[in-house]
Parts: C-alpha cells; structure tokens; sequence
C-alpha cells in the first residue's frame, strides 16, 4: 500500500531524546535569573539554593525523614560509582542487568573492583527473575533500564528484613514510577532524565542502613576524595546538607528548582506520573494497532513510561539497524522527532522519552510521522532492491 500522506502538523516541542530529556513546559532562560552566578555555592545564598535542591526533592519524592540526600558530582554515574565503591565488599554481591547501564555496573564490580559477584542477566526486553535475587547479599541494580525500556515492575521481591543493602539506580524512574523507600537503601538519579534539568549533577539518597554502612566498614581499594563520603568515621552531614563534595553549577541547580516548582504546581508525584503514564499509553496504543511495530519489552507489567523502547516487526526489512536508523534520520529532517534512535547498544528501533516534561499532544503529533517515516522508508527499500 502506498506510504500514507505526510502529517500536516508536527509537535510544537520535538524534543524526545532519553537524556538530557525535555525542559518542563514552563521552561524559559529568563527564569533563571535569580541564579547567584559568580558567587561561592558556600556563600549564604548558594547554600540555600542547594539546600532548597535537597529539600524539594525529599518533598516531591516522598523520601523519608531519615534518609539522607546529597548532591554529587558526575551525574547519575558519578552517584552509583560513590555508593559502589564506598559500601560493596563488605558482603557477598548480586549485580543484576538487563540494559547496558547495568551491565556497565556489572562491569565495574566484576573487573575494577573484582569482586566475586553473582551476575544476573536478562536479555532486552525481558527482565531478571527477582525471585532468584539472593537480598541478604547486596544487591546492584537499575529500577528502570533507560536503553531497553524495561522496569521493576514493583518492590515485592525484596524482603523488609534483608541483610544486604540495595544500592538502585533509579535514574529513569525517579519522578514517574512508584519507588518503594523501605526497599531501597541507596537511590541515585540525575536532574537531566524525568525533571528535565542540565547534565552533571547527581542525587545520592542514603536510608539509615546505607550510612551504617558507610560508618562501620573501610573498603580494601583507596577512594577519590569525590568518592569519600566519611571523615573520621562519620557521615559527613555537610554533604546532605548543601556543602558538595566539588563546586557545583548554581545555574543548573535553579534550573532545578524551576523544574521542581514546576512539579509543585500541576500537583506533585501524582501528576507527574500520570503525565509520564498517559505519554507513554498513547505509544502503546499506536503500536497496538500496528503489526509492524511494537514493545520491546516483552511483558506488560514491566514496560516502562519513560524510556520507551520500539521495534520493527515486519520481515519484508531486510536490515534492521538501517532501516530504524533511516526512519530516526527522517523524523529528524522533518523536525517531528529529535534523538528517538535506540541506545548504540540496544536492539535497533525507536526510543521515545515519554518522561513528565513532554506533553501528551506532542506525543500524539509525533505518531502519525512515525506511521509516515516508516511506509516511506519501506517503499524507498523495495524501490532500491
């Protein structure tokens, strides 16, 4: 059948790169300004923006009075690497990956550290068996894997009374999905993914357990002093009070604080995750209705609502990793989508970041030109063969 007719709208805001992720609608450079540029984040003014930081995600997250939080150097990565090389090998360890940001920490328990882990893997698309998951050992893991669109689809495998800790990169999730507190003792993110913020800062959220740790055992390797979390064998409290470890970008910290304004305003956790859920049905249902498209993620109830992840279906394409990588190119030349091309290491498709900073009707204006790009690249193979 001939490609369908090219979409006459397009979506207002075409960004839907899986990180750095869309601004929050309301985002402008002028509401920055308050930003106190050229001063010491020591000084008054920068310590209560980075406290203000702490304190607003504890309240839009929910995050219980006594865990702590930081802000870390390094992004998301700079937050699991300060929590993996600080509290693993105290116990025996389980790394669980089922996407390459898992197996990227599977890699650096198993050959820097050298550890003697249980590795855990799944292939994309399909998740690890949590029920086999030993938690009285300390467990690795991601809640939502960015580059393959599967989650934890909930927090009922881990036990209440277990003996590890539970270290969760919950970069993709935090802000959008339900993340279970008395399960997690280490939780990490980045302002870049769900919240819309700039790169390089991370958040580090500790339970009493995690500072236990941290204050009773001293790993065997030496530590940066951007990994030291202790001094004289306490928790340094500074850090999860606003006195970063290095200096931090006090712009992109009120861009934060915009973004969690923001999150205050259209009613918290709560309408964030319904944004995040209702972008990501209306990609469900356009695949539905497509026997050439579909999910990645294999089983329902671990399909994710931010990074969603796409493949082609139909055998007439005779390269798989061309052909989405000439419908991402497409999307692109039409200004309809921006960065939706899967994760280098991912089965070849589509990712769409349906996180809380899109808007649905940018969403419903992009499927149409997904439905026209991939008729069109089809008819230009089949022409060329």
């Amino acid at each position: 059948m001939p490609a369908p007719v090219k979409p006459a709208a397009r979506p207002a805001n075409p960004r839907f790169s899986s990180g750095p992720c869309a601004k929050p609608p309301v985002f402008s450079l002028d509401k920055l300004a308050d930003a106190p540029l050229g001063r010491s984040h020591r000084a008054a003014a920068g310590k209560g923006k980075l406290k203000a930081a702490i304190e607003g995600t504890r309240e839009i997250l929910g995050v219980p009075a006594d865990y702590r939080i930081g802000i870390v150097p390094a992004s998301d990565t700079g937050a699991v690497e300060m929590a993996m090389w600080s509290m693993l090998g105290a116990r025996k360890c389980e790394m669980i990956a089922w996407e390459s940001f898992g197996a990227g920490w599977v890699t650096d328990a198993v050959k820097q550290l050298k550890l003697d882990a249980t590795v855990r893997e799944a292939d994309y698309g399909e998740i690890v068996d949590l029920a086999q998951v030993d938690f009285d050992a300390d467990v690795v893991f991601t809640w939502n894997g960015t580059t393959s669109g599967v989650r934890v689809p909930d927090g009922a495998a881990i036990p209440d009374d277990r003996a590890g800790l539970t270290i969760c990169d919950a970069t993709s999730a935090a802000f959008a999905q339900d993340l279970p507190w008395e399960k997690l003792d280490v939780v990490t993110f980045s302002w870049q993914k769900v919240m819309g913020g700039e790169a390089a800062h991370g958040m580090l959220i500790l339970s009493p357990r995690a500072v236990e740790r941290l204050e009773s055992y001293t790993p065997p390797w030496p530590l940066p002093k951007i990994f030291r979390m202790t001094k004289g064998g306490k928790l340094n409290e500074g850090i999860f009070e606003g006195a970063t470890i290095n200096t931090p970008s006090m712009l992109c910290v009120e861009d934060y604080l915009l973004a969690l304004d923001w999150a205050r305003e259209i009613g918290g956790l709560e309408a964030l995750k319904a944004r995040a859920d209702a972008n990501a049905q209306a990609v469900w249902d356009f695949c539905e209705a497509r026997d050439w498209i579909e999910n990645l993620a294999k089983d329902p109830a671990t399909r994710s609502n931010t990074s969603v992840c796409l493949k082609f279906t139909d055998e007439r394409i005779a390269d798989g990793a061309a052909f989405a990588k000439a419908v991402q190119k497409r999307l692109e030349a039409e200004g309809a989508a921006l960065d939706v091309g899967a994760y280098r290491d991912a089965p070849p498709g589509l990712r769409i970041w349906c996180g809380a900073t899109v808007e649905r009707s940018d969403i419903e204006a992009l499927l149409p030109w997904i439905d026209w790009a991939y008729h069109t690249e089809l008819e230009a193979q089949a022409a060329a063969a």
